[in-house]
């Protein structure tokens, strides 16, 4: 039956204010899976943590960005299970005649607003991973960043978002920025990474296109999950826990593995190293009077 209100004109009548027809909400198999996965990633920030120790300082840079990921995405993951970071979308999905009256019939859907938390701190950490095993400029480094930003936030706009028209805009914009994304990896990083010694081109091309593909296929359930609602709230979470396992503590063992292996792996001295010294860490350049 349809939810009524007592009406507050100066007359008798009843005004219609819907009826909501499904509440797709996590179940058991959902909620167990983002339990698992907090557990994965937090195992996994605990073991790169662990092997940044094994390395001087100097050596660290990738494995201190590769464990903040996995930290950050566990502790998302630990919100999203414990029912915290969630809104709840209700959306018109059609009406029907009730007692002469046309009536709204609603859908309430959960949105997991956490995953996009997540997503704002990690996928740049993991652009700094990629950019920085290929040599990319600080500027493109920006740009790449930037455009991420841009992706992930325009992507929680879309799927907070009610109505269809503005929610599919939203979209879109979050598309065309993660082509920003893609060209300065597959672009620039690919061409900068060709120029140093031949493992490292060719393993930044494997771990890049990994990485690529995988971010692909985001857009994709997300158009066919919260977008378009054919896949139920359970379908969703099991599609990105599998994704966001594959794109932070494999890409991260994979990453540290086989940079630790590398004979020109990079040691960074100065401020990384050694903090501010006496002399001053972070001059940008040389004073000509010498003052």
């Amino acid at each position: 039956m349809a939810t009524l209100k007592e009406s507050t004109l100066p007359f008798p009548s009843i005004v219609p204010v819907g009826k909501v027809v499904s509440n797709q909400v996590a179940g058991d198999v959902g909620t167990r899976t983002l339990w698992v996965v907090f557990v994965i990633q937090l195992l996994s920030s605990i073991a790169f943590y662990a092997m940044a120790f094994r390395v001087p300082v100097q050596k660290r840079m990738f494995h201190i960005l590769t464990a903040f990921i996995t930290t950050f995405a566990a502790i998302s993951y630990y919100g999203m299970a414990i029912k915290d970071g969630i809104a709840i979308n209700t959306i018109t999905v059609g009406h029907e005649i009730e007692a002469g009256i046309e009536i709204p019939l609603y859908a309430n859907r959960e949105v997991y607003w956490a995953r996009y938390v997540d997503w704002s701190v990690t996928t740049p950490l993991l652009l700094l991973d990629l950019s920085l095993l290929a040599g990319l400029s600080g500027a493109n480094i920006l740009v790449a960043v930037v455009a991420d930003v841009i992706m992930i936030v325009t992507g929680l706009f879309a799927a907070l978002t009610v109505k269809e028209a503005p929610k599919w805009g939203w979209y879109a914009i979050a598309c065309l920025a993660y082509l920003v994304v893609v060209y300065q990896l597959a672009i620039n990083g690919r061409g900068v990474a060709l120029n140093k010694d031949k493992k490292t081109g060719t393993f930044f091309i494997a771990i890049a296109s990994f990485t690529l593909v995988l971010w692909t296929i985001y857009p994709i359930v997300w158009g066919i999950a919260d977008g378009s609602r054919n896949v139920d709230v359970d379908g969703e979470i099991i599609a990105y826990a599998v994704l966001d396992i594959l794109a932070k503590p494999v890409f991260g063992f994979w990453l540290l593995f086989t940079h630790d292996n590398l004979s020109n792996s990079a040691s960074i001295e100065g401020f990384w190293a050694h903090g501010i010294s006496k002399e001053g860490g972070l001059r940008v350049g040389e004073d000509e009077d010498g003052a």
